[in-house]
């Protein structure tokens, strides 16, 4: 990729006739803004970032999608906007997504003479097994051949292989170095090219993987039990239950849980590292083992359609009050803990973003020129669904040449979310938008003392703006601090509250909110990247 230059040449235009702004123009910095922002949003006494964290995951968490913990959590997110003084604070429904699903307890202990307490956690939508002593086996060294002799109706069966683990001496939480940040500065390549390389592998992996679940699961095992992808020390990574795709299923069609004329779910529990690897280890010395399992869960079928969180500030300005800034994250997590780095902070962020603008206006006597809507998406853990689903009904649906622009498409000016930990953020990713670098350079200068000073110009993925830039608006996420998110809390079961760092959140929420408050601000709507052919040929209002 070429290197950050202030002389190349614009490479996007706006589209459908929003005002470029020049490379070469000054950025108006509203620094009367800022000074309050700072002053409420920094201030350890004045925040109340945290304090949005933990009704989020302390009472609300877990917030499964369609569990009846998310649906309290968004009437409290509405009541809660409402208080503050928003307009229009509701709910928007999509879908149908499928049935909710809630875990009410569960245990996994190993029997017999040398009986011990095994750590592990059941698979979103896993149905019920009353407390059950069964045989376990395990087949990851089991041939083809082997396999389809094997007798596993009614046992425990171990899916997959064990997993190394190594002492970490140097600890796992980090910070991003200057060099991380210059390399992202440099072009360097983006989080969604770095893993491309290996996509046909992990296909390959996933072809194999459901070969053998389908041969397993007309066995009529008991349960399936399978090995956390990381963690150690008691910690493992667990998400939904999988089902058995059918020959010729690819990743994208298969079969989905929380679908209730899918196939049956057969109860699923996902092992900490270490003890999956001496089930195996005691299992290939022909010693044999039994486990005693039990899972009480719950459907929850209820109008199985998925919600969103709305909310705005209108707009005063007269000429573009009816034009868009959005902000958002994810409100959905899962539900091994309590979904507090992925995504309460993101959450509580913008929550706090949004109430440090209402304190702002209020101090200033000055509204925002543009609206100011503020989403809490649902369904981002099973595929950005939520989101998608608010981008097809407000601005565009459809592809290629049936692509159909509709009205609020040409109103929004950007959308910023915050969906990758509680670290602080480091700057911004362009979405390959560079027409906007030399705005948010000017907009991150004020924060230069909070080590916020980034602009990577390549695309970062995994969440929620992409479903904005995915039909060519600006949507963007924010570079943050890795912390030990990937290592230690994303979809783990230690994924709560005491994990979030205040300082950071604290930051997080004051930058955000004047990364908002500026798009309302300035006259001309962000710059958009060029509109492919198909799509900018076919607007249809």
């Amino acid at each position: 990729m070429p290197t950050r230059s202030a002389t190349l040449p614009l490479l996007f235009t706006c589209a459908l006739g929003a005002p470029a702004f020049a490379q070469g123009d000054p950025e108006p910095i509203d620094k009367d803004a800022i000074g309050v922002l700072r002053a409420n949003g920094l201030s350890e006494d004045r925040s109340q970032v945290m304090d949005h964290l933990s009704w989020i995951c302390d009472v609300y968490g877990p917030r499964l999608t369609g569990s009846p913990n998310i649906r309290r959590a968004q009437d409290w997110a509405v009541k809660t906007f409402t208080d503050w003084g928003l307009a229009h604070a509701h709910t928007e429904t999509w879908g149908p997504f499928g049935d909710g699903w809630q875990l009410e307890a569960y245990s996994a202990r190993v029997t017999g003479d040398n009986p011990w307490q095994v750590i592990a956690v059941p698979k979103a939508w896993s149905p019920s097994i009353a407390k059950t002593i069964a045989k376990v086996v395990y087949v990851g060294n089991m041939s083809k051949d082997e396999l389809e002799k094997a007798d596993l109706k009614g046992c425990i069966v171990l899916l997959g292989e064990p997993r190394a683990l190594r002492e970490d001496f140097t600890g796992e939480a980090r910070r991003f170095e200057s060099k991380d940040l210059d390399a992202m500065e440099e072009g360097g390549r983006s989080r969604g090219e770095r893993r491309r390389g290996g996509r046909e592998a992990m296909l390959q992996r996933w072809q194999r993987m459901m070969a053998t679940q389908r041969l397993v699961h007309s066995k009529q095992p008991l349960a399936l039990l399978d090995c956390s992808s990381k963690g150690d020390y008691g910690t493992l990574f667990v998400q939904g239950a999988s089902v058995s795709a059918p020959e010729g299923a690819d990743r994208r069609n298969r079969p989905r849980p929380q679908d209730p004329k899918g196939a049956p779910i057969i109860p699923q529990l996902t092992l900490v590292a270490e003890h999956f690897n001496r089930l195996v280890r005691v299992l290939k010395k022909n010693q044999p083992v039994s486990m005693e399992i039990e899972i009480r869960s719950r459907v929850v079928p209820g109008d199985r359609m998925g919600r969103n969180v709305v909310a705005e500030i209108p707009g005063s300005d007269p000429k573009l009050g009816a034009e868009l800034v959005m902000l958002g994250a994810h409100f959905d997590s899962w539900h091994s803990a309590t979904g507090a780095t992925d995504n309460g902070c993101g959450s509580a962020v913008v929550m706090e973003a949004v109430r440090l603008l209402q304190v702002m206006t209020k101090q200033l006597g000055r509204k925002p020129r543009r609206t100011i809507r503020v989403a809490l998406w649902s369904g981002e853990e099973q595929g950005l669904l939520g989101s998608r689903a608010f981008v097809r009904q407000h601005f565009a649906e459809g592809r290629g040449d049936e692509r159909q622009l509709k009205p609020d498409w040409h109103r929004l000016s950007g959308y910023f979310n915050l969906d990758n930990g509680t670290g602080r953020i480091r700057g911004v990713y362009l979405q390959g938008n560079r027409a906007c670098g030399p705005i948010f350079r000017a907009w991150l200068a004020p924060f230069a003392d909070l080590d916020a000073k980034t602009i990577n110009p390549g695309n970062t993925g995994g969440t929620d703006h992409q479903a904005f830039d995915g039909v060519g608006l600006p949507g963007f996420q924010f570079v943050q601090d890795p912390v030990a998110y990937n290592a230690r809390t994303h979809h783990s079961n230690m994924d709560n509250w005491d994990h979030a760092v205040a300082a950071d959140l604290r930051q997080a929420a004051t930058i955000m909110a004047s990364f908002v408050w500026h798009t309302a601000q300035r006259d001309a709507k962000l710059p958009r990247k060029q509109m492919p052919a198909d799509a900018s040929a076919t607007q249809r209002r």
